[in-house]
């Protein structure tokens, strides 16, 4: 089962969020490279990666991107990392590499804070192709 990961990069995302859904869709539309799967970090494969570095388990306010066997990033350094894979214009925002780490982090703690507020919290459902992209175990 693992070696289908083994190339990808895996999002792990807080599965009861909205807006958390929203940019989970966001990625799988622009994902035409099939570079990434998916876990909600309450899921038991996200809750092993969290306790296995030392992180919070319990509250789910980043998203972390993780390249098996190589490296994981957390908030701005994700996003910006997503954005540069997915390529075409989203490679634009190496502009955001201008601000130093810990203001984009700032910035990404303040949606983060207030993500349920914004959240429209309509279900999105995934395609079964999309579903196959879900790690759930």
């Amino acid at each position: 089962m693992q070696e289908k990961w083994n190339d990808k990069h895996i999002v792990f995302f807080d599965g009861e969020c909205g807006v958390c859904n929203f940019w989970v869709q966001w990625i799988l539309e622009r994902d035409k490279n099939d570079q990434f799967m998916f876990a909600s970090l309450q899921s038991p494969f996200g809750q092993k990666f969290l306790s296995e570095r030392g992180l919070e388990t319990k509250q789910f306010k980043t998203m972390y991107l993780w390249k098996l066997k190589s490296y994981y990033l957390t908030k701005s350094e994700a996003v910006l990392k997503i954005a540069n894979l997915l390529g075409g214009i989203y490679k634009l925002t190496v502009i955001g590499k201008l601000l130093p780490s810990f203001l984009r982090d700032k910035i990404y703690d303040q949606i983060s804070e207030n993500r349920m507020k914004m959240a429209n919290q309509k279900c999105y459902l995934p395609t079964p192709d999309e579903r196959k992209k879900f790690i759930e175990i």
